[in-house]
């Protein structure tokens, strides 16, 4: 059986870009799995025809996706899925949203790719081979000072609810960098690190499929992407990450703890 290529991957991500593209701005079905979490029949299209695309060619693979759940297979190859990264901005008519798609062998991250259809922009990355935006290579900003840096993060689903709604980091940040702004799109923020538009990241309470592409995106443009504890893995529970030149990775930490 063949494996999963980085043009298989990009190639799906288009396609499920091309639905959302197609659906946008329209009146929509919304549904809610939380007070202020949504999903669209969008949502669902987009999935259906990315499980479906990688179950016909690897019927065998593992897949991990926001609406469907676990597809169950062999755990050496994993796909997470996040058909439609920033639903809320979708369905408000706002066109800040993605594709995100990661794939793991041996749980190991090796391919990602996270599209905008709005913007027509495709991130890649490849493990220790690089990342690029429209295939041209990408790095991250030289920013090491916090005050000439500017960041962007989000906040959790169950922020009524919980005293770790990461408000205070937010109002300490903001006072110490030339702005922080919130987008929306988890995927989206990792991917503008790895660009240089923002020079540091940083989010609680996220998912695997929330963080996978676009974390490898940012890694491989030269980023220092941990959990909030400074620990490698950004994807297992209980979720945290930040993402940031090595330097400022540092000083935001410094940051993060003293809050």
């Amino acid at each position: 059986m063949t494996s999963p290529t980085l043009a298989g991957i990009e190639k799906l991500a288009r396609n499920a870009g091309a639905i959302l593209h197609t659906g946008y701005n329209k009146n929509h079905q919304i549904d809610y799995k939380g007070a202020i979490d949504l999903v669209t029949e969008v949502d669902r299209q987009s999935e259906e025809y990315l499980i479906q695309a990688i179950l016909k060619e690897f019927p065998d693979h593992y897949i991990l996706a926001e609406e469907s759940g676990i597809v169950d297979g062999n755990d050496e190859h994993i796909w997470y899925l996040d058909p439609l990264d920033g639903t809320v901005n979708y369905a408000h008519h706002i066109p800040i949203f993605c594709v995100s798609i990661a794939y793991a062998h041996k749980r190991t991250m090796k391919f990602a790719a996270v599209y905008d259809p709005m913007r027509d922009e495709m991130f890649t990355a490849e493990r220790d081979r690089g990342a690029w935006l429209n295939g041209e290579g990408l790095q991250i900003s030289g920013t090491s000072e916090l005050e000439r840096s500017l960041l962007v993060t989000g906040f959790p689903y169950d922020m009524w609810d919980t005293p770790n709604d990461n408000l205070a980091e937010f109002g300490r940040f903001t006072k110490l960098t030339q702005g922080v702004r919130r987008l929306g799109s988890a995927a989206l923020d990792l991917c503008y690190v790895g660009t240089g538009r923002f020079d540091g990241y940083w989010e609680r309470s996220l998912k695997a499929w929330d963080a996978a592409a676009g974390g490898l995106v940012a890694e491989e443009a030269g980023a220092k992407v941990t959990n909030l504890d400074g620990g490698p893995s950004y994807i297992s529970s209980p979720q945290s990450i930040i993402a940031a030149p090595p330097i400022l990775h540092e000083k935001m930490m410094a940051v993060i703890n003293k809050v």
